[in-house]
């Protein structure tokens, strides 16, 4: 084999790994913008984790009554999860437009009904009284110097979040609830 050759062979493999990680960054991306594009729009209200460290910087921290799910959620047979795993929490609509968690399961659920959603998310932790979910929506950026207004009315928010259909899910606002 020529030395051309070997250069030849590598710079092609090097070329499958760059494309790859490119493809994998597109995919990323692409989805996160198709859960703004396709996903149904829904609204939550917020819990705060702690109002008086609720800023750190330029973000807020959000926690949700769906990030603390009780045991009886658990719809599966066996053991609850455990950290790590995926869960889909079903969440109802109430008479005031906000969702509620229902019920939890480890697959997702085939249906639901129309003023049901399911939102994916992954077990945190579980505590024997609450099973804690992050859903990647607990950390939202504000513009500078907007965030002491939203610290003010922390326990009055409320997030409008999309879902896309394969359960991803992104903040698109907050608003107060009254």
């Amino acid at each position: 084999m020529t030395e051309r050759s070997v250069l030849k062979k590598r710079s092609g493999k090097l070329g499958i790994v760059v494309a790859a990680q490119i493809l994998f960054l597109l995919v990323l991306a692409g989805s996160y913008w198709a859960a703004g594009v396709w996903g149904r729009e829904i609204r939550l209200h917020t819990i705060p984790v702690d109002p008086r460290d609720m800023l750190y910087g330029d973000y807020v921290t959000l926690t949700y009554e769906m990030s603390r799910l009780k045991p009886e959620m658990w719809k599966e047979a066996g053991k609850a999860p455990k950290k790590g795993d995926v869960v889909y929490v079903v969440l109802m609509q109430d008479k005031d437009g906000v969702f509620h968690p229902e019920a939890a399961y480890g697959a997702k659920p085939a249906s639901v009904s129309g003023d049901m959603v399911v939102m994916k998310g992954r077990v945190e932790y579980d505590m024997g009284e609450a099973i804690a979910v992050r859903y990647g929506l607990e950390r939202y950026y504000v513009p500078e110097g907007t965030g002491k207004e939203l610290e003010k009315r922390a326990g009055d928010m409320v997030v409008r979040v999309k879902i896309a259909p394969w359960g991803q899910a992104r903040i698109v606002g907050l608003e107060s609830s009254g």
